[in-house]
């Protein structure tokens, strides 16, 4: 094979469907969803997020890649190394920049090694290694790999650092109440509770795909999701031409689920979907109701999984209040190479004392499980 490597400063000039076909239907990973983050600034050089795409040509045609950015800070990762930056800074060293493969602003598990052979997944890996000592870079990171990826790092040497999630299943459930009929009684019982008084309180729940958003609503939401990081003091990612592009290049892919009160909107949630997996994305409120977070981010969402037979709701990073709404904890991952062998080692013995005290959080969670106790 006449193979060429290259390193692409923009996904939004690759041809769509050379990357389409190779990122296998997952939207997150779709060229439309990438480029979005490009073609609405909210990467870019300015931001910290600097898009330099790791692609494998077989003369002309494209048969493998990698999202790959240069990190000027660890901000949108979702996988702390904080810490690992004071340590460089402490010692005179520089932390960033650094190359992370990950999807910006999006801690969901999904492959990183966009390729059908092995063999050139095995090139890529290799490749990332390259790239990040020719550049005197201080480290290489990837951020939620599946399986698959996970496999090759690891055997390449890779050092891996574990992490939880929480994801819910539909198990072919026929309505919101047989799922509810799992839980223990406990757990059933608040849920209906906490759905009883949104639903006293007067507010309405709809779901909206995204070819029926219109731009009021979609206004409405960025308003939302601007106001969540004010509550936190902090600036949004993403910017409101971000979310008009997604809406326009993949709204088969788009739920928006709104709540009224008084005929007038007061919060909103924006979910990611295809036909096996809905991803819980970005959620705010302008007017606080006891319970409307759980009803919007959680229950309306499952409702729709059910409705639309979708397999998985991934609920994203952090929140173990997830548990008592049905969702297990599963173990994610991510993989780390540092240039300075010094920090190697140090970075390494901290990744295994903390791998330990995860895995026994682990064991809490699954002790915490809300389903019924099976005899």
């Amino acid at each position: 094979m006449a193979l060429r490597l290259e390193v692409a400063e923009s996904i939004a000039k690759l041809p769509a469907d050379a990357w389409d076909a190779l990122a296998a239907g997952m939207p997150l990973l779709s060229h439309a969803f990438l480029s979005a983050f490009e073609t609405s600034n909210s990467v870019g050089a300015a931001t910290g997020w600097q898009p330099c795409f790791l692609l494998l040509y077989d003369d002309t045609q494209l048969i493998g890649a990698m999202p790959l950015y240069v990190k000027y800070h660890s901000y949108g990762e979702y996988v702390f190394d904080w810490a690992w930056a004071e340590a460089y800074e402490r010692n005179g060293l520089s932390y960033y920049p650094k190359l992370v493969s990950a999807i910006p602003f999006t801690p969901i598990t999904s492959s990183r090694l966009l390729a059908n052979h092995p063999d050139t997944k095995a090139l890529i890996v290799n490749a990332l290694s390259q790239i990040m000592r020719q550049n005197k870079m201080s480290s290489a990171h990837v951020l939620f790999p599946d399986a698959d990826s996970a496999e090759w790092f690891k055997q390449a040497g890779w050092m891996q650092r574990q992490g939880v999630q929480f994801r819910w299943q539909n198990l072919d459930y026929s309505d919101f109440d047989e799922f509810l009929s799992q839980l223990s009684h406990d757990k059933r019982k608040k849920i209906r509770q906490e759905r009883k008084k949104v639903t006293d309180s007067g507010v309405i729940c709809l779901q909206v795909k995204g070819g029926e958003i219109t731009p009021e609503q979609w206004n409405f939401f960025y308003q939302c999701y601007e106001n969540t990081y004010r509550e936190h003091r902090s600036t949004p990612y993403l910017t409101r031409e971000f979310f008009t592009t997604i809406g326009n290049s993949m709204p088969q892919n788009i739920l928006l689920i709104l709540a009224y009160l008084d005929e007038k909107p007061i919060a909103a949630a924006l979910n990611i979907y295809d036909e096996i997996t809905l991803y819980g994305r970005y959620w705010g409120s302008m007017q606080y109701v006891p319970n409307l977070h759980f009803e919007l981010c959680y229950y309306q969402a499952q409702i729709f999984c059910i409705t639309e037979k979708i397999e998985f709701f991934e609920g994203g990073a952090q929140g173990e209040h997830k548990l008592a709404r049905g969702f297990k904890a599963r173990p994610t991952c991510s993989f780390h190479q540092i240039a300075n062998p010094d920090f190697a080692a140090a970075i390494e013995d901290f990744v295994v004392q903390e791998s330990k005290g995860l895995a026994a959080y682990a064991n809490e969670l699954d002790e915490r499980a809300p389903f019924k106790s099976k005899d």
